[in-house]
């Protein structure tokens, strides 16, 4: 008798290979047997009509400090997410030193927009070291798999004090100790490293984030730890503004290593044709041996501007200001006074500096978010509030104002920040299809109160497998190999991302016809009451972690098989050798 089977499901494996019919046997946490299982199961799923899929692997997440608290680490475990991965962005909450905590915090905060209060409240800091915080989530159940990356910022901060945390130039010796933290980081299950190189990325203060300028000898000297542990991806945030530049010293690290780089790469709206430079430079880079990879998003950079949200339209205004830090009951009545509406409308401001402006000014941006009874992630030009008001011949405030009314106030706007420069997704279509792109960036625990991208796999399925009428789609093999098999493996979990016996039995069953993600909402369940975007989903039938089942039609069944990944998974002998 087996511990589980589904019978009957439509499985897509991971593999790339086209669906098929088949059940599925799972026994000891491993996939024992795919195609006809005659033997029953303690616990049988019908998923006839059903589609069967690996659990997917989300590498970009920045739970860092909620896995400190919560289990679940939602909103990635509605979705299907049987593995994460964190400490992106070259921040995190290890090595800390005790005096360090609520500059470590602030960081997060500023760069990742979490809210501070809650992760002082959560955090409890069983550690100091990088081993020690791995200790500290190692003695905790989650409802799915976390996987960790040492971070630049925390390292640099910890050896350096305020000179790392300034930026200043690292000295011979600096660079040696960062180098030791980060292989020990790496022998004690860290899975990478990771560093921000962009100037969006700052802390509190408006300084860039420690490692932002940081020369290539110190780059290869840090990654000559991860050659020296025999394992580890090197992830970068990078604005490439010289992409010589920092794929010069990206190709030393690599080539040298045999270890893979992967970067983030998103549509500008200022050089909307760059990422296919990157692109170009990434493929010279594989053809000369260095493992370079581009981390890519299913779709933009999406702002989710509300009355809660972190920020918009309306937010630097006098007439709003005067009553923003009321209790949202509060605010809202007074909002719903027809003469505060007239005074927030029609009070002129000019625009702010850089991205402010578009997040205040930028109406030709902004769109109403659900459209036809469905979200709207991929509107046109001539939806836009801009061109809303022009027809009808009102100023694109009043507009705004009365769709954030919408709901009893909780209503949004929706604001393509980036990978929306031609208002259509054409290109990340193109990106999604380069066999030198890797799915990543939803983000999933960070960026609370104003993006909520968590639900990037299931609109992978939804939109781009079935719904997208505006261009091409992708076929389910290719769109469940990107998110299982291609995400595992990248980062070195080898045991994962496939239904193949021997493997780990993370799994998904899914209703793909009723599959869809629902209306981001503002929630104040954090520690201290602190707010977050969410987005649940709809047509999960099951998901299955280690052989466990921990979700039944949406709902956590309360079992906790999850655990931390230390280092890198090996597949087992079995499936290497049929390999």
């Amino acid at each position: 008798m087996h511990d589980l089977v589904m019978r009957g499901g439509t499985v897509v494996d991971g593999t790339g290979a086209a669906p098929r019919v088949a059940d599925v046997a799972v026994d000891g946490g491993l996939i024992s047997r795919v195609g006809v299982v005659l033997e029953p199961g303690r616990r049988e799923i019908d998923a006839t009509g059903l589609l069967v899929t690996p659990g997917w692997v989300d590498i970009h997440t920045h739970y860092d400090g909620q896995a400190t608290w919560d289990s679940y680490l939602s909103p990635s475990c509605w979705h299907g997410v049987t593995t994460v991965v964190m400490g992106n962005c070259g921040v995190g909450f290890a090595p800390a030193r005790p005096d360090r905590h609520d500059w470590l915090i602030s960081l997060m905060e500023s760069v990742e927009d979490i809210p501070g209060s809650a992760l002082a409240e959560g955090i409890k800091w069983e550690w100091e070291t990088f081993p020690e915080y791995l200790d500290a989530l190692d003695r905790k159940p989650f409802v799915l798999d976390v996987a960790t990356q040492a971070p630049h910022g925390s390292i640099r901060a910890y050896v350096m004090g305020e000179r790392g945390a300034r930026n200043e130039e690292a000295t011979t010796a600096d660079i040696a100790e960062m180098a030791r933290i980060t292989r020990e980081a790496l022998e004690a299950g860290a899975l990478g490293f990771s560093t921000s190189r962009t100037q969006l990325h700052r802390a509190k203060d408006g300084e860039p984030v420690p490692g932002t300028f940081a020369g290539a000898d110190e780059m290869v000297g840090i990654g000559k730890a991860l050659g020296e542990a025999g394992h580890g991806v090197f992830e970068i945030a990078s604005d490439m503004m010289i992409p010589e530049d920092e794929f010069a010293w990206m190709k030393q690290f690599a080539a040298a290593s045999g270890l893979p780089v992967t970067f983030g790469m998103l549509q500008s709206p200022i050089q909307p044709e760059k990422w296919r430079d990157l692109l170009k430079l990434t493929e010279q880079a594989r053809a000369e041996g260095a493992m370079i990879t581009a981390q890519i998003a299913c779709r933009p950079t999406g702002m989710v501007l509300g009355w809660q949200s972190t920020v918009h339209p309306f937010v630097m205004k006098t007439a709003y200001r005067e009553i923003a830090k009321l209790p949202f009951a509060e605010r809202l009545a007074h909002l719903k006074d027809p003469a505060v509406r007239e005074a927030i409308i029609t009070e002129v401001t000019p625009p702010p500096p850089g991205i402010g402006a578009i997040l205040t000014h930028g109406f030709g941006t902004m769109f109403r978010l659900e459209r036809n009874g469905r979200l709207d992630y991929e509107p046109r030009a001539e939806d836009s509030i801009a061109a809303e008001a022009q027809a009808a011949g009102v100023d694109p405030q009043a507009i705004i104002y009365d769709m954030l009314m919408e709901n009893d106030g909780r209503g949004y706007i929706y604001l393509p920040l980036l990978n929306y420069s031609k208002f259509n997704f054409d290109h990340i279509a193109e990106m999604m299809q380069h066999e030198a792109t890797i799915l990543s960036l939803s983000d999933g625990g960070a960026h609370c109160g104003v993006i909520c991208d968590a639900s990037f796999p299931t609109y992978m399925l939804s939109y781009w497998v079935r719904d997208r009428e505006r261009g091409q789609r992708l076929p389910l093999e290719k769109v469940v190999a990107m998110q299982t098999r291609d995400t595992a493996r990248l980062y070195g979990m080898n045991d994962r991302g496939m239904l193949k016996p021997g493997l780990k039995a993370d799994i998904n069953v899914i209703d793909f016809e009723r599959l869809n993600i629902l209306a981001p909402e503002m929630i104040f369940d954090l520690p201290a009451e602190g707010r977050r975007l969410v987005q649940r989903a709809e047509g999960y039938r099951a998901t299955v972690v280690s052989g466990v089942v921990t979700f039944e039609h949406g709902e956590a069944t309360g079992e906790l098989p999850g655990r931390l990944v230390r280092g890198p998974q090996r597949a087992p002998e079995t499936l290497l050798a049929a390999e």
